[in-house]
């Protein structure tokens, strides 16, 4: 891991942490949000983010499921493979290993979080104002 920012580093500890080992394997349902991830590791939840961006650009993790907020409001955080450890029915002993197919310039894609409920459905949220760059508020004024 060579190259990596310090904080990616860490990070990168901290799931392997939340794999449960060779017998009870959850590789590919790591779960860990940004948010957890900034509290363990002592940093800003941007800097935590740019941790997660930085190790699944070098190949070392895949999310495979992205976060969620259920109906009820029961989170939950966004699921990862770290590359390096097997998956639990993947029939082999080794991971995919990513890491090592990694070249400058050549990043990996990076999934990123969306919002909950972007759209508005259900009444619960107003529809998000994505890449607009016009007035949010018209000011009227005496005259206009």
């Amino acid at each position: 891991m060579a190259g990596a920012p310090p904080t990616a580093q860490v990070l990168y500890v901290w799931l392997k942490l939340e794999w449960r080992g060779p017998n009870a394997n959850n590789n590919g349902k790591l779960r860990l949000s940004v948010r957890q991830a900034a509290d363990r590791m002592g940093v800003a939840r941007d800097t935590a983010a740019r941790a997660f961006h930085e190790l699944q650009a070098k190949g070392f993790i895949v999310m495979t499921e992205r976060a969620c907020l259920g109906i009820e409001g029961a989170a939950r955080s966004p699921a990862f493979e770290i590359t390096e450890l097997p998956l639990p029915h993947g029939g082999g002993r080794e991971g995919r290993k990513l890491f090592k197919d990694w070249r400058p310039g050549q990043d990996f894609p990076v999934m990123r979080a969306g919002a909950n409920n972007p759209e508005g459905r259900n009444g619960k949220a107003k529809p998000c104002h994505e890449n607009q760059d016009g007035t949010v508020i018209k000011i009227r004024t005496n005259g206009t």
